[in-house]
């Protein structure tokens, strides 16, 4: 497995994570995920080497956060550097956070998350973000130790992108990429500026949802 140093973290990650949004699913339920497979491909993944892990409060209907907290029982959480998300999208006051955060860690069975972000940011909910403070909630919480890391995913345009860059100084920030997706929404040059500011850039999507695998001709 390679490693790259990631951003101005002290991390040491493996160049390919694991990102928990496809699951093997259920034979009657394909929203939901299959526990006792799931378990059995991710594990298989951090004995070999991968160490950064990502999910959601969404994906598989919270069956993703679960299924972690199996997986990371007894030695393996140490293995990783893990990451899950608020959701923002369904966040209505500032005391919300609290909330879904101590969920979180519940679901995932541990005491802190290596990084915390922001779901899927766009103009809309990074104005959610600012007009309820939540970026202080995510300070209270790394003052706690219940975060070591903040940051956010995004779905927007460049512009967008380099105002929520420059609003904060972030830990990571996680765009999607891949070769058919260069010049769409961080694009290319959101990716460069995030980087110049020693920001932890997370790439989602790079197979484009497993559509590269077998391109059309």
């Amino acid at each position: 497995m390679k490693y790259r140093k990631m951003g101005s973290l002290d991390w040491e990650v493996s160049a390919l994570g694991f990102g928990c949004m496809r699951l093997p699913s259920r034979k009657l339920n394909r929203l939901r995920a299959d526990t006792e497979s799931s378990i059995r491909i991710i594990r298989h993944g951090i004995d070999l080497g991968i160490n950064y892990i990502d999910t959601a409060w969404f994906y598989h209907l919270g069956d993703s956060e679960k299924i972690l907290g199996q997986v990371l029982k007894g030695s393996y959480r140490e293995k990783v550097h893990l990451v899950t998300k608020l959701p923002i999208q369904i966040l209505r006051k500032a005391e919300d956070f609290d909330h879904f955060l101590n969920q979180q860690l519940k679901r995932l069975q541990t005491d802190y998350l290596d990084g915390y972000l922001f779901h899927g940011l766009n103009k809309g909910s990074f104005s959610k973000v600012k007009d309820l403070g939540l970026i202080s909630k995510m300070e209270q919480a790394k003052e706690k130790g219940l975060i070591r890391h903040i940051g956010f995913s995004f779905h927007d345009t460049l512009p967008a992108f380099k105002e929520i860059i420059d609003h904060y100084d972030w830990d990571i920030a996680q765009i999607q990429y891949n070769y058919m997706d260069t010049n769409f929404q961080a694009k290319t040059d959101g990716l460069v500026y995030a980087h110049s500011k020693g920001i932890a850039v997370v790439i989602m999507e790079p197979l484009k949802g497993g559509r590269l695998v077998t391109p059309p001709c």
